[in-house]
């Protein structure tokens, strides 16, 4: 397969350069993406401080016109904090957003700390009327989450909807692996997984426990925010990976975006090499991609993505010039 090929069209969103919902100055991580007939909405992740100063995830939007200018920012957040005890009660990361017809679904990545490991994490519903001004659960309990062989972090939704059933990607924890030094703390592994579902409540693991996408960097690499698109007759994933230690400051330990292809939705082929969207020589994403959303616009391809420092300084896009068969 050839490689794809990409306009990069840049960083479009600095969070520094506009006023945040909640005080926050940085990060709008995980951009997520909704085209509405007069502008496109971008949801995201920023980070405010709880009040233990550690730091919780919350979601705001940015509108943009189609010559990505920004047209606004969300007065406030567009969802609650979940509840004592529940499994969003430290944030949200992502809140994937999916159009059904007249729906729409905000599917929760929730975040829930512990105390051997930082953090644990399940998937939930909630659903809006106001083209995603505001978001309100669906329960208060998740719709996906830790089962026997998907035993923690069940995370990064990401929902379409092929030949009349709702497919959900999404990540599940592998294993904790112990830190390297005593000031260290444990680190996560986790691969991506696939369910199905007749009404976005009930899902049905089919993968369960088996990941569907190959490693490249050997068991530890951790594999992240799946999206997947049909172009013809086939489909696309892409996500990003990174190597399990040492990939917050190391250079080249960090995430990069990775491609695999399928004809079924059951074989994925992982073929990094034809995505062909690499990190640029300098400037926002020149040391990390990551956290990548499909979109589709005026009958084109994109594909938004975070860069340097997990989307500290924003998000970007890049436009799909070419497919590998044409």
């Amino acid at each position: 397969m050839k490689p794809f090929q990409w306009q990069k069209l840049g960083r479009i969103f600095d969070p520094s350069k506009h006023k945040l919902p909640g005080g926050a100055r940085e990060f709008a991580q995980s951009p997520q993406v909704l085209v509405l007939p007069d502008r496109v909405r971008v949801f995201f992740s920023t980070r405010v401080r709880d009040t233990d100063e550690t730091f919780v995830a919350r979601v705001a939007y940015a509108d943009f016109d189609t010559d990505w200018n920004v047209l606004g920012l969300s007065d406030d957040f567009v969802i609650s904090p979940g509840d004592l005890g529940c499994y969003d009660e430290h944030g949200i990361f992502p809140l994937h957003v999916f159009r059904d017809r007249d729906r729409l679904f905000g599917f929760i990545g929730g975040f829930s700390r512990r105390t051997s490991v930082p953090i644990d994490g399940a998937i939930g519903l909630a659903a809006s009327w106001n083209d995603g001004i505001t978001f309100e659960r669906i329960g208060k309990g998740p719709v996906l989450a830790a089962s026997p062989n998907e035993p923690f972090l069940i995370l990064d939704p990401y929902v379409q909807k092929f030949d009349n059933k709702y497919h959900m990607w999404y990540i599940f924890g592998t294993t904790w692996i112990e830190p390297k030094d005593d000031n260290g703390q444990p680190e996560r592994v986790y691969k991506i997984g696939h369910a199905i579902s007749d009404d976005c409540m009930t899902w049905q693991k089919l993968a369960d426990g088996h990941q569907i996408v190959s490693d490249i960097l050997g068991s530890s690499e951790c594999q992240a925010l799946p999206t997947v698109i049909r172009i013809k007759d086939s489909f696309h994933m892409v996500f990003c990976f990174r190597e399990a230690f040492d990939f917050r400051r190391t250079p080249g330990r960090g995430y990069r975006l990775g491609h695999a292809w399928s004809m079924d939705l059951k074989t994925w082929t992982r073929s990094d090499e034809s995505l062909g969207l690499n990190l640029s020589t300098s400037g926002w994403d020149s040391e990390m991609m990551c956290y990548p959303n499909f979109f589709e616009l005026q009958g084109h391809i994109f594909l938004a993505y975070n860069g340097n420092e997990f989307g500290r300084g924003g998000f970007g896009i890049a436009k799909l010039e070419a497919p590998p068969w044409d």
